[in-house]
């Protein structure tokens, strides 16, 4: 059973939980970038390789009998915080789809690059099954 931590008196927050306490099978996936399962991008746009990294992880979950709703943690690194800023209404549909639900404990991090040249983010997640 997966449960989003608010501690009292602290407003919810919006797109993210502040913690998430969960009980079962770890499901780890590594950062997945833009890229499709041959290891091509077919976009340069931020909110559209957003959306194929979203549905690399549903597909690596899969492969470990997992499901979106199993997310627990979910780190996103962005080479452009105005660029995620500036995508976040596309990022948000296509998370709403893909993902479900935003009672996962989220961070976003700026960095200077990523190993891929073409990618514009990456995003890593830790899943839990139930037991």
């Amino acid at each position: 059973m997966l449960q989003a931590l608010l501690p009292e008196g602290w407003p919810r927050p919006q797109g993210y939980a502040n913690g998430v306490s969960a009980r079962g099978r770890s499901v780890v996936v590594a950062g997945m970038v833009g890229w499709d399962e041959h290891q091509h991008f077919h976009s340069s746009d931020f909110a559209a390789q957003a959306r194929q990294a979203l549905l690399n992880i549903v597909a690596v979950l899969a492969a470990g009998d997992a499901s979106p709703s199993h997310i627990v943690r979910m780190t996103w690194y962005v080479l452009d915080r105005a660029e995620y800023r500036a995508a976040l209404p596309a990022v948000g549909r296509a998370f709403r789809e893909l993902i479900g639900h935003y009672d996962i404990a989220m961070t976003a991090v700026q960095v200077v690059a990523l190993m891929e040249d073409r990618a514009r983010l990456e995003i890593e997640v830790t899943a839990v099954v139930p037991d």
